[in-house]
């Protein structure tokens, strides 16, 4: 039998008039019932679009001509917002993205917990444009073109987008595309590098080179002067995550810093480090704003005794030692464990420890978890934190602040802890990846 051929799609635009907006930040139309996600439109907006993909239950477009622009629509910061897959909303507001942002946060927790808080956080909000300080860019030689693209995959495909620059990646590093693309074009092993992974703290810029094959001395050297100039740190890696080691400079302790650092509690500085692997957030100006609000919104006492859930590297750990009698930080990750004690001793703290567990399952005969605790802060995955909520009674906390990347699962994970006596007390928004549809937030637990 014969495979079946895909149907093509119109080639004449079609006029739609947009209703609403998707969580991932397409218009939505109905046209004759069927529900059509269109890019680059905006509720209120008539357009013309063109198909992109036609199923049964729905279809997907993106429009062509804004026949009356809302008034929310604003010419995007990145001349090539309409290829880049990296951001979708730059078309829209600042100020009107952080507003949708808490709509789906509330339209979340209204669905899934039947919830509001009581009160709402005023959002957090920063630069929005030379904000990333973390990445990892695809890299591909183009034989037939002769040339190498650098960046992020095209909307809704695999293909790495032909890109100039990109504006919400740290200028050092978002406005070099043409530098980085030459670099790799200069190389022998230019076809077998497939990524370049960025990072940076308070101080210089690391730069990870993935490669497949074994280097040349020469490439070595072209990646390394190149480097030098720059004043960023090399690291190469041959295989897996493991294999990732710092080329330049040669002295040194491998690691980058950032720091926190409050007006208010100057006693509380503290200065972070980690591995250009280590997962930190990738918006520094929004995590200085996010730890100080959620310890904060914690009321921690000298005498308390706080747990940190999915701790990292110590993030809010090793500032809350700074308030707290003793902080325990549980993470999955045993290189993110010994990350936290380094940490501690980098502050000269002995008020904490850490333990390494999956939190994901009970915690039989750990003996963190068999303690009482004053506060509770969690910051788990996008999958939430629904095995550790429904232990939070047996903790004894009074307050719980919960950090979220994902307001779904936050919804879900408030259900659970309402049930067992907690009340939402507060919750909001922070701008973590402006021109982007992910919403991170915060919200605060209270129980009599």
């Amino acid at each position: 039998m014969a495979p079946r051929r895909k149907k093509k799609l119109p080639e004449t635009p079609v006029a739609a008039t947009i209703e609403s907006l998707s969580h991932d930040g397409r218009g939505i139309a109905r046209l004759d019932g069927k529900t059509t996600f269109i890019d680059n439109a905006l509720p209120g907006e008539e357009v013309m679009f063109k198909f992109t993909y036609r199923r049964r239950k729905f279809d997907e477009g993106r429009a062509v001509e804004i026949l009356s622009p809302s008034p929310d629509r604003v010419t995007p910061p990145c001349e090539h917002a309409g290829l880049c897959g990296g951001c979708s909303l730059q078309h829209v507001a600042p100020e009107r993205q952080i507003a949708r942002k808490q709509a789906v946060l509330e339209e979340q927790l209204a669905h899934f917990g039947g919830l509001a808080p009581e009160r709402w956080l005023d959002p957090l909000t920063g630069p929005v444009t030379g904000y990333r300080a973390k990445a990892r860019m695809g890299v591909k030689y183009v034989e037939g073109r002769g040339e190498t693209l650098v960046g992020f995959r095209e909307k809704r495909n695999s293909f790495i987008a032909d890109l100039r620059q990109c504006e919400v990646l740290i200028p050092e590093v978002g406005h070099r595309f043409m530098d980085f693309r030459a670099l790799i074009d200069g190389l022998e092993g230019r076809s077998r590098i497939p990524q370049i992974e960025v990072a940076r703290g308070d101080g210089p810029v690391a730069l990870i080179v993935r490669h497949m094959d074994p280097l040349s001395e020469s490439d070595q050297q072209r990646l390394l002067t190149f480097c030098q100039q720059s004043e960023f740190h090399l690291y190469l890696q041959p295989g897996n995550e493991s294999t990732v080691h710092r080329v330049w400079p040669e002295q040194g302790e491998e690691r980058l810093y950032y720091r926190h650092a409050d007006p208010r509690y100057p006693q509380a500085d503290v200065e972070l480090a980690f591995h250009p692997t280590d997962f930190t957030q990738v918006n520094s100006d929004i995590n200085r704003q996010m730890v100080p609000l959620a310890l904060d919104l914690l009321e921690i006492a000298p005498d308390h005794q706080v747990l940190d859930l999915f701790c990292g590297l110590g993030n809010f750990t090793v500032p809350a030692a700074r308030r707290a009698a003793r902080v325990v930080g549980v993470e999955g990750s045993k290189a993110m464990v010994r990350r936290g004690y380094e940490n501690a001793r980098r502050n000269g703290l002995d008020n904490l420890e850490f333990h390494a567990w999956d939190l994901f399952q009970a915690p039989q005969g750990q003996s963190w978890a068999q303690r009482r605790y004053d506060r509770v802060l969690l910051d788990p995955p996008r999958s939430g934190a629904l095995e550790m909520v429904r232990l939070m009674p047996q903790f004894g906390a009074r307050r719980l602040v919960y950090v979220s990347c994902n307001p779904a699962t936050l919804a879900r994970d408030a259900g659970e802890l309402v049930s067992r006596g907690y009340r939402l007390k507060a919750a909001g928004v922070m701008d973590m990846f402006p021109h982007t549809a992910h919403v991170e937030s915060i919200a605060v637990f209270d129980r009599d």
